[in-house]
């Protein structure tokens, strides 16, 4: 499998309530025009080790990926919301969300640390195969 016939893509945390949660708005609003896989999923490792370096934390953040460019966090934002409204529905994308949440996600502070994660991370990555 090629990754970049999955493109676009968003990777988000899987384990994370709040996160999921976020995945499944995304699922929403863009039907089968993008391929929504969680960080701790087969095929998301397998994403992430050809995307990023070794050393690299990519859990920190969800990150949309498409064609040549990986945006995470607050860069991903406009990038998606503009492939949500521009692209096209492709085959039908399977799409599960996880339920091996933690308990810790689903209080107040979690959400105000998430909302915070998200504005505040943020990274531009170029992906070179």
């Amino acid at each position: 499998m090629n990754i970049r016939d999955l493109f676009p893509l968003v990777i988000y945390d899987d384990r994370c309530y709040l996160c999921s949660k976020f995945a499944s708005v995304i699922h929403i609003f863009a039907k089968d025009k993008i391929l929504i896989v969680g960080h701790y999923s087969d095929i998301g490792m397998k994403i992430k080790s050809e995307v990023f370096d070794c050393n690299y934390d990519s859990t920190k953040m969800f990150w949309f990926m498409e064609k040549n460019t990986a945006y995470g966090g607050r860069a991903a934002i406009l990038p998606l919301f503009f492939n949500i409204l521009t692209s096209r529905s492709r085959e039908h994308l399977n799409y599960h969300s996880s339920s091996n949440y933690s308990q810790d996600c689903k209080t107040p502070k979690a959400f105000f640390m998430r909302t915070r994660s998200l504005f505040s991370n943020s990274k531009k990555i170029t992906i070179k195969f």
